[in-house]
């Protein structure tokens, strides 16, 4: 960015650098600007309470403003993480190779000594959790989301399509949606991001992400691919569309998941009662009901019978028609929690424990609503429910 032309030291090919007894080889990170801890330091004001503005599962993110006036968000990770390790070179190969209007631009890095501190160009109006579905004075009318939703899907299919080898971002959620002054959605947190050549149907991982948003397949079988992707974005539009978050346990039993909810709803003809009463009059109830179809089409059981990145965009801007045909009960990870049958469905033992976890940490997200921590890695401030 022409706003940041401060001093950089470049990485040499040969560079490592000890962390927390752990060997970082930097050897494959180029054209990276590397910035000295001791000018973060001052940018942040010696990482002040009063510049932190998150707190993410590997770090905190301080707003800071360099020697030449750019404003930054400095995202510091735990020296104690050796996880961490990897999420953060993981980051900086990814998104230091790419660029795309609805993608955040990696700056720069600082990994001196213990420290490794990723640095990004600061977003005036952090991220979907904290405004749309938490409490903020913007005005999201039905064109803003509109663009949101079609802005996301834009960086989402350059990342499936475009990017060669493809990339996995594997945490699609509304905390990892960053938004700039003008409101367009920059999709933020590569960290658990996983490269896939065209020729794999899939990798075998373990299970990463946020619960709410994770495929059940995914869940189930420890094998992500993009269509997983897809799945969070489907819950990730009505999301969207609702202004609620994908899982409230204050609300009705009935009504405490947005997904059964949207489906209750799609049965009954009735979708129209899940767009946000927020919106005023004046916007096409008929174009938020369609994007509402279309999430039901992104988290369907099956991946196989999700539509790929590319096309979701072409319904979502009009030039592909949803086929109602194809949409059916979308796929639902407590449903597997709950039932009585998993070894019929020769599922591995560990499946209830990993949905048991997923679940837990969604009532641990629920119930440290308005908190001030935020359980996402680049997300700025806490997610604080408006649903009453």
């Amino acid at each position: 960015m022409t706003c940041c032309s401060h001093l950089f030291r470049k990485i040499r090919s040969s560079s490592a650098t000890r962390f927390a007894g752990t060997d970082i080889d930097i050897s494959e990170l180029h054209n990276v600007k590397i910035y000295t801890y001791k000018e973060l330091r001052i940018a942040t004001t010696g990482f002040s309470l009063a510049n932190k503005i998150g707190q993410g599962g590997f770090g905190s993110v301080y707003k800071g403003k360099l020697r030449d006036g750019c404003l930054v968000a400095i995202k510091v990770l735990s020296a104690e993480s050796k996880q961490g390790v990897q999420e953060f070179l993981t980051e900086i190969k990814v998104i230091s190779s790419i660029e795309h209007e609805n993608l955040v631009k990696l700056y720069g890095c600082c990994v001196e000594n213990n420290h490794r501190i990723l640095v990004y160009g600061y977003l005036e109006n952090n991220s979907l959790a904290q405004t749309l579905l938490g409490h903020s004075n913007i005005k999201f009318s039905w064109d803003v989301r509109h663009n949101i939703c079609v802005g996301v899907a834009r960086g989402l299919a350059f990342l499936h399509g475009e990017v060669q080898p493809h990339i996995i971002h594997r945490d699609i959620k509304a905390s990892n949606v960053l938004l700039d002054t003008d409101l367009r959605p920059k999709i933020s947190d590569f960290g658990l991001a996983k490269l896939i050549s065209p020729n794999l149907t899939h990798i075998s991982t373990r299970v990463a992400g946020t619960a709410g948003y994770v495929a059940p397949e995914y869940a189930i079988r420890n094998q992500v691919t993009r269509k997983s992707d897809i799945y969070s974005f489907g819950v990730l539009l009505l999301e969207i569309v609702s202004g609620r978050p994908n899982t409230n346990r204050r609300l009705p039993v009935k009504e405490q998941y947005l997904l059964t909810r949207a489906w209750d709803l799609y049965e009954k003809g009735e979708l129209k009662t899940l767009v946000d009463s927020f919106l005023e009059e004046d916007f096409s109830v008929e174009e938020a009901v369609k994007f509402c179809k279309i999430g039901l089409l992104c988290t369907q059981d099956s991946p196989q019978l999700r539509p790929s990145m590319s096309t979701v965009l072409k319904m979502l801007i009009g030039e592909k028609d949803v086929n109602e045909d194809h949409i059916i009960k979308p796929g639902l990870i407590f449903e597997f929690v709950d039932a009585n049958d998993l070894e019929d469905k020769r599922c591995k033992g560990e499946v209830k424990s990993t949905c048991t976890s997923l679940l837990a940490n969604s009532r641990k997200q629920d119930d440290s609503s308005s908190s001030k921590t935020s359980f996402a890695t680049m997300c700025f401030t806490a997610i604080c429910d408006r649903t009453n």
